[in-house]
């Protein structure tokens, strides 16, 4: 009898491993190895495990042990460098390595049955050639995208690369011909490659989906992704940890995937907040990435034209090498004219000022696109009685309920809240309520009355919620069936309109006096990204020159004149400068204790005992304060900020902050982010 003790992770808040038994009659099994998954009972639940360790004894007595019920032996084990890159992730972000490895796994792979493993083992044995593709021409690059392609390309050992780059540089076609250079180098099954590449949101993977494939015939490519099915997510999965696939295109979640052969790391619109997991584990796909090239010693690329100033900095101290592509790839594109439009002079109807339907309406004559920007989602952000002042507010949330007219619904876009538009005051019994403000919704009514010829298509998160729909939108605006586009931040970054002359940008004011210090960083990468959806193509005899106008009530602020000069590197020094006098990051690390309950009082009571329960010397440790939005779906929620100059000091104070934490008896549920984004 062949016998040994496996020390195995749950998914489960216990920072431990547990013992269990493995023994067998048969000399012909496989001893299990560690990264193996396996199928045993936890309390009186049946759960899959992954193999941390493999030992001879164990601490448990031999009457307490469990016997494992099986080891899925038909999948190769999870590398030991994978194993390290979510220990890394769990003992950084301050969790338990089980809730790291084991939600990073396609959830059919941790179902208690091997009937979808199996499934995907065939179909991916079943394949033939990796896709059927019509050879494309693959552009020429300009000097300064085959100087970047080369540099990217011969790169050797860990060599984090910024691609700074404007809107339309061609930063992608220098990530694929890096790309087609790495894979043709390291070509065979004895020195094979594999290529990551990280967008931030789903809705730009089909299009570099379908760049990619075209250009890559006959290499396998995988995407991984939340909006795939499971059994198409475990196929995909499973043809990356195979090493079958060659690249690999996703969003954050791909950066946990199991990777063997992993030669290049790319991390396109690299600035952007979605690459941070606002849930559970709340990782930044970023910085793991990074973690993980240095780990294995291979060259990652961090590209955007608005780097977040983390990386520009690491930039700007030789930490990070630096490539510019400061010319649009096309031949005879230029970068659109920026245009303040003073709301003060030129009031608004229906949202829009006379300068910008006046562009509207060239637009339209001449058969070129345009863009209306406007970051916010409904019709209007609230309703309210002009008689006694009521509004819209959630009952459930500090928040209002927005007015979805289409649907005939008030919103709430915190908590999912959704209630009939009431036909009076509730307080006093006006029928006469007002929607105040303006959403995508009233934006698109309103042009559809001014416009009625025109082709008007809104793409949202309320217009997309079906699958596949927003790839159909997008589709029809590049066959040229759309003549004006109204969009939110879904079409601001990564689509390539060639026929977008105009871009009008509507009320981006708000952002200039939050309270977040990310603000000002943010909205200037944000009107920068929408404005490089204009002129990307060349000007066509007699068409339009591209423009951007920017509607605002606040003509002089510097972050405009900022965007009018397309001028990020001035932009970018001038906030870190403030950064470091205020001592705020990149000059200091952060933690974010968060902490909800039925009642405020029950969180900040936590929190303000977490704040002395132990020594903190050379920790900032400021007052426990209710968060921004304090209320949502009936949970008072408020938050803690935890400072150091050190990250390793940081870090120490963490892990023994933590095992305190976890001893302390409270109604209050809590979470701890490291490197919050969100303050």
């Amino acid at each position: 009898m062949k016998q040994c003790i496996l020390q195995v992770v749950l998914d489960t808040p216990l920072d431990s491993s547990f013992d269990y038994r493995w023994q067998t009659t048969n000399d012909d099994e496989l001893i299990p190895h560690i990264g193996q998954l396996v199928r045993l009972s936890f309390g009186r639940r049946e759960v899959v495990g992954l193999i941390v360790g493999v030992t001879s004894h164990s601490n448990i007595s031999e009457a307490k042990l469990k016997d494992v019920q099986g080891v899925r032996y038909q999948l190769p084990p999870l590398s030991t460098q994978w194993l390290n890159l979510c220990g890394f992730a769990a003992q950084y972000y301050q969790r338990p390595l089980g809730e790291v490895a084991l939600p990073g796994l396609p959830k059919n792979l941790r179902a208690l049955t091997t009937v979808a493993l199996d499934r995907g083992l065939k179909k991916l044995r079943q394949m033939n050639d990796p896709h059927d593709a019509s050879p494309v021409d693959v552009p020429q690059l300009n000097p300064a995208q085959q100087d970047a392609a080369d540099a990217i390309a011969s790169a050797t050992g860990f060599a984090p690369t910024l691609l700074y780059g404007v809107t339309g540089s061609g930063k992608t076609e220098v990530y694929l011909q890096a790309a087609e250079k790495i894979l043709a180098h390291n070509d065979g099954e004895h020195n094979p490659a594999q290529i990551l590449i990280l967008v931030p949101e789903i809705n730009l993977t089909p299009q570099l989906e379908g760049n990619i494939r075209a250009r890559f015939p006959n290499v396998m490519v995988a995407t991984l992704h939340s909006g795939l099915a499971e059994g198409e997510r475990m196929r995909h999965w499973l043809a990356a940890h195979l090493g079958q696939a060659r690249i690999i295109l996703g969003t954050r979640l791909a950066v946990l995937a199991s990777l063997p052969h992993l030669q290049l790391i790319v991390i396109d619109e690299e600035h952007d907040p979605s690459y941070k997991q606002q849930e559970g584990l709340r990782y930044s796909a970023r910085d793991l990435a990074v973690w993980r090239a240095r780990q294995l010693n291979i060259p990652i690329v961090l590209g955007s034209a608005t780097p977040s100033l983390e990386t520009w900095h690491h930039a700007q101290s030789g930490r990070y090498r630096k490539l510019e592509l400061r010319q649009r790839a096309v031949t005879n594109a230029v970068l659109p004219t920026v245009r303040l439009v003073n709301m003060e002079h030129d009031k608004p109807r229906e949202g829009l000022t006379s300068t910008l339907i006046s562009a509207l309406k060239l637009r339209l004559a001449r058969g070129e696109q345009s863009l209306l920007f406007l970051n916010r989602r409904g019709y209007a952000p609230v309703i309210a009685c002009d008689a006694c002042g009521w509004v819209s507010n959630c009952t459930r949330c500090t928040a209002f309920m927005v007015l979805h007219k289409p649907e005939h619904r008030l919103r709430c876009h915190h908590c999912s809240l959704e209630l009939r538009i009431p036909g009076s005051c509730p307080t006093c019994g006006n029928v006469d309520l007002q929607p105040l403000g303006r959403g995508t919704q009233r934006l698109e009514e309103g042009l559809q009355a001014m416009f009625p010829e025109a082709r008007v298509l809104r793409i949202d998160a309320d217009s997309t919620r079906r699958k596949g729909s927003a790839q159909l939108a997008f589709d029809s605006v590049h066959r040229g069936e759309v003549d004006i586009l109204i969009g939110t931040q879904m079409v601001a970054k990564g689509h390539d309109f060639k026929n977008l002359t105009l871009v009008g940008i509507l009320n981006p004011d708000t952002a200039l006096f939050s309270h977040d210090y990310r603000a000002s960083e943010r909205l200037f990468a944000q009107l920068m990204q929408v404005a490089g959806r204009a002129g990307r193509a060349a000007q066509k005899e007699g068409g339009s020159v591209s423009e951007v106008l920017i509607q605002t009530r606040y003509p002089q602020h510097p972050l405009y004149s900022a965007v009018i000069a397309h001028d990020y590197d001035h932009f970018a020094s001038a906030l870190l400068a403030e950064r470091q006098q205020a001592h705020l990051p990149p000059y200091i690390y952060q933690a974010l204790l968060r902490a909800e309950a039925k009642e405020l009082e029950t969180a900040i009571a936590f929190l303000q005992q977490a704040a002395t329960c132990l020594e903190h010397g050379g920790i900032t440790m400021n007052d426990p304060i209710p968060m921004t939005m304090t209320r949502v779906a009936n949970v008072d929620r408020a938050q803690l900020l935890i400072e150091c100059p050190s990250r390793p000091g940081l870090q120490a104070f963490l892990t023994d902050w933590m095992a305190v934490l976890r001893t302390i008896k409270t109604r209050a549920k809590w979470s701890l982010e490291v490197d919050p984004v969100d303050i």
